[in-house]
């Protein structure tokens, strides 16, 4: 998402919830770097976790992004474009970061929605600024976590 100083950070922050002994609940912030396929910072974008074989990974997809700096003109020194339609796959523990390419996800998504349920993840809605488009698909991804490569696939539900 954005700092304050207006720039979109490439750091995953995971907030949990501590439970101390006088039953008082509060939230604890873990700021976490990634190796590997790091995703550019990015707002607008969903992030879940799904389970699959005992294991649970985050995965995320869409938003947007500032263009790149080579691309900057004074004009348009703030201007966004989609990020690229990858998913990323984001080990919490160990904070790696992988990136896939799913042929059937043409454009990058912001503002979409998205909800988990097991080793599946939905995605609905969303926008296009590339093409100015809202697709009215509902994309079906399903994750599985062998003890080797995972395996990543979309479904186009019309």
């Amino acid at each position: 998402g954005k700092t304050p100083n207006n720039e979109l950070s490439d750091k995953i922050y995971i907030m949990s919830v501590v439970c101390k002994n006088n039953k008082k609940v509060t939230f604890r912030c873990t700021e976490k770097d990634l190796v590997g396929d790091v995703p550019e910072g990015r707002y607008g974008h969903s992030i879940d976790v799904v389970y699959s074989r005992g294991k649970s990974v985050g995965v995320l997809f869409g938003g947007r992004s500032y263009i790149p700096s080579a691309q900057r003109t004074t004009e348009k020194w703030n201007s966004v474009a989609d990020c690229l339609p990858h998913i990323f796959l984001v080990d919490f523990e160990f904070g790696c970061s992988t990136s896939y390419v799913l042929p059937e996800l043409q454009d990058g998504l912001s503002f979409h929605v998205s909800i988990a349920r097991n080793d599946t993840i939905y995605i609905l809605g969303g926008h296009s600024l590339a093409n100015n488009i809202r697709p009215a698909n509902l994309y079906r991804i399903r994750v599985d976590l062998p003890l080797g490569s995972p395996a990543v696939n979309c479904t186009v539900m019309p």
